[in-house]
């Protein structure tokens, strides 16, 4: 006994067959026997040509011209996307990085859109953008610590961006210059000694009461030591004390009074002449000279004095030196003495008093800290 083979149709025979009911009006017994097939397969061929023609493609193969194409142009686009995964699948397994993929995307992207590009390499698009973010970032870091002459750390770098309307956390800037292999350069703690004695005719009034509640009351001094290529030279300095402003210098290859006498000099004319401020110094003896005391005598202002050798008693003044040097001076001096005064009363009168954060203020420069204090208070 033979088997009897199983019948098959094309889409087309299929379509004419359905139309007959469709179209032309045949009852289904009729369009049975005109094109011989079981009526409950003239049935489904019919309800999936009125199907095709609802707009719905089918899982099968398409009666209608309209699906036939539909399904053609999916299969094709099929295919694109398996051959389009089979370089990316390649370069995935190359093991090629991150920053290599993005620096591809970046070439690539001239010549199609991002988001294209970054499709095909498997790439986020915000991604992307946020690498792109973070790479501009990075030279805003790197920009501000060279600034710095290397010496930021993350605390200064987070107070020098937020001047700058970047609000950022101190351990994404620590990040930032890991990945550039930014180190501050900080000295070591020093181990000072303390000692008790004062001056029995000028005694320490100031007393490390050193927050002040208003400009030109309260003022510091020292004198410094700086290497000038072939001889030493001696700054002095006067700041305010109120948001620690410098309001003084001189610079002399002789650390004697006329040195503090003339940094005394330029603060006094800076500050609009004042009445009533107390100056405070260490026990050196150019604070101590007659010269510079009749100075202070003529100005009307009341002279305080550390007791000897301690240190903290005038720690303001201490630290505006320790930054000039950690910071700001080259480790080897500077080649001579004009270079030395030009770069020492650049960091003084506009890196430290107007760039530099210092954190006595949260974070705001001695100069923008004290013009803030008066805009609020109505003096300008």
């Amino acid at each position: 006994m033979t088997r009897r083979q199983r019948r098959t149709f094309s889409a087309d025979f299929k379509h004419d067959a359905a139309s007959l009911v469709l179209e032309q009006g045949y009852s289904f017994a009729e369009a049975c026997r005109a094109v011989d097939v079981h009526e409950n397969t003239l049935r489904n061929w019919v309800q999936q040509l009125e199907t095709e023609r609802g707009g719905v493609t089918p899982k099968s193969k398409a009666l209608s011209p309209e699906q036939q194409r539909i399904q053609e142009l999916e299969a094709r686009v099929n295919r694109l996307e398996r051959e389009k995964s089979i370089p990316k699948k390649g370069y995935s397994s190359l093991d090629v990085r991150r920053p290599k993929i993005y620096a591809l995307i970046d070439r690539l992207k001239e010549h199609e859109t991002t988001e294209l590009v970054c499709s095909a390499l498997g790439v986020g698009v915000s991604s992307y953008y946020e690498r792109c973010k973070r790479r501009l970032l990075r030279a805003r870091v790197k920009r501000l610590f060279i600034k710095t002459r290397n010496s930021a750390g993350t605390r200064t770098l987070v107070d020098m961006l937020k001047d700058e309307g970047i609000s950022m956390g101190q351990f994404k800037v620590g990040c930032l210059m890991k990945e550039q292999g930014l180190t501050s350069k900080q000295p070591d703690p020093h181990a000072y000694k303390s000692a008790n004695v004062e001056r029995p005719d000028i005694p320490n009034q100031l007393n490390r009461e050193f927050d002040v509640d208003a400009p030109n009351k309260v003022g510091c001094g020292d004198i410094t030591y700086i290497w000038t290529g072939s001889s030493w030279h001696y700054c002095a300095v006067v700041i305010d004390l109120f948001a620690r402003r410098a309001i003084g210098r001189s610079m002399s290859p002789r650390p004697d009074a006329e040195l503090a006498a003339r940094a005394l000099d330029m603060a006094y004319e800076m500050r609009g002449k004042p009445k009533g401020v107390m100056f405070h110094s260490d026990q050196g003896s150019q604070y101590g000279a007659r010269k510079f005391r009749q100075r202070l005598w003529r100005y009307q202002m009341l002279q305080s004095m550390s007791r000897r050798g301690n240190c903290w008693d005038n720690s303001p003044m201490e630290r505006v030196f320790r930054s000039l040097k950690s910071e700001w001076m080259p480790t080897t001096g500077y080649r001579s003495a004009i270079e030395a005064k030009r770069d020492v009363s650049y960091f003084l009168m506009n890196y430290y008093n107007w760039e530099r954060p210092h954190q006595f203020n949260d974070g705001l420069p001695p100069a923008k800290a004290e013009k803030l204090t008066k805009k609020v208070s109505g003096f300008c």
